[in-house]
């Protein structure tokens, strides 16, 4: 039986540093295939955005994902951080709706709880983690790291819902919040 390979981008978006991370399953095994760090650093806001969505519209074209796993907001103390965080995620997300792809969002304690076992996992606790479970030579960059868990998360995601069906991976991500 030919098991189809599936090619996932992950993004843990910010509004200084979006992480991208590119994985290939195929079926139980995730290959990597690249990670680095968007830095949208200078310039007034919108300028940033424009960074932000023209960089990740080059990642999807130079790649070409079937899926993308972004990392959902999570609310910070500052109200305003929380909007910036936001407007970046939707540059990003939006960059990917020139293909075709699936998109899934996952909580940051979900993620990290899929990568460490811990939902409150420290960035370091992760990049460790997607270096072991990829047999990476060396760690990316901590937003990089970041992506390719949000990646690694829907893929593991996939796998249980291939193996035990919908409904029953609903039920877990329901229990692990």
């Amino acid at each position: 039986m030919l098991t189809e390979r599936k090619r996932i981008l992950g993004i843990d978006p910010g509004s200084r540093l979006t992480g991208f991370g590119i994985l290939d399953f195929t079926g139980n095994e995730a290959a990597y295939v690249a990670s680095g760090t968007v830095r949208s650093l200078d310039g007034d806001f919108p300028s940033r955005l424009r960074q932000i969505f023209e960089s990740v519209s080059a990642i999807v074209e130079d790649y070409s994902p079937d899926v993308v796993a972004i990392e959902s907001v999570f609310m910070h103390k500052n109200a305003g951080s929380a909007l910036k965080l936001g407007q970046a995620r939707s540059a990003a997300l939006c960059a990917t709706f020139s293909r075709a792809v699936e998109v899934h969002e996952y909580a940051p304690r979900e993620i990290k709880l899929a990568i460490v076992g811990t939902g409150s996992a420290s960035k370091e606790q992760v990049q460790h983690m997607v270096v072991s479970l990829l047999s990476l030579s060396a760690a990316p960059a901590p937003d990089a790291a970041d992506a390719l868990a949000a990646a690694l998360c829907h893929g593991h995601q996939r796998r249980m819902q291939n193996q035990l069906g919908p409904q029953a991976v609903l039920a877990n991500c329901d229990s692990g919040r």
